[in-house]
């Protein structure tokens, strides 16, 4: 796993929040641990691949409580909800509101590592598809408004025919189009043009 992570701990409960800081550090993991929600809502975070780890019951703001106001502030993060007997409906909840998993009271080691380590590699795989989207995005923003055009015509699957008699233009002004519009979204097949275009929608 990537140096470059951190693992979030919120839990009331000191020597809760130490045996779990031990236990992540232990395999070489940065960790950072809050004692309540308040403080880890006032968090900067930086910009690195993380989950968290929270109880659910809190005083105060409680762990769902803390979910929704994390999606409120468009805060994305895999939540991992560390959750005693008897909560697993509250779990259930949780998991409807889209929390990564959930772990029940006393749990193996073994199985908190091994969750941590799937919530983080979601993370990275959720960042990556997040700024490839980015860069894609940025190139159709450099389409003029008749490449646009064009482009909306041709991954519909018309032919440079159709979309020339659509649009008024002859066929060999678009295909001088449909050749800008590949060379600006780095396509370099109509099947990959057409994909580009399912992830801006």
């Amino acid at each position: 796993m990537a140096p470059q992570t951190v693992v979030y701990v919120i839990d009331d409960d000191a020597s809760v929040r130490k045996s779990l800081e031990r236990l992540i550090r232990s395999v070489g993991l940065a960790v950072e641990t809050f004692a309540c929600a308040r403080d880890f809502l006032a968090l900067t975070p930086p910009d690195l691949p993380a989950c968290l780890l929270l109880d659910i019951e809190m005083p105060e703001i409680t762990g769902l409580e803390l979910q929704e106001k994390l999606t409120a502030l468009n805060r994305s993060i895999p939540i991992v909800f560390i959750t005693g007997f008897g909560n697993v409906p509250k779990s259930v909840q949780a998991m409807k509101a889209g929390a990564f998993d959930f772990l029940e009271k006393p749990f193996e080691t073994a199985t908190l590592l091994e969750v941590v380590d799937r919530a983080i590699n979601h993370d990275m795989q959720v960042r990556q598809q997040n700024h490839e989207l980015a860069v894609i995005k940025k190139r159709s923003e450099s389409l003029t408004h008749r490449e646009r055009d064009v482009f909306e015509l041709v991954v519909a699957g018309m032919l440079n025919k159709q979309a020339a008699f659509q649009l008024g233009i002859t066929e060999k002004t678009i295909k001088v189009h449909r050749a800008r519009i590949m060379q600006k979204m780095g396509a370099q097949s109509l099947a990959e043009l057409v994909r580009l275009a399912e992830r801006l929608k």
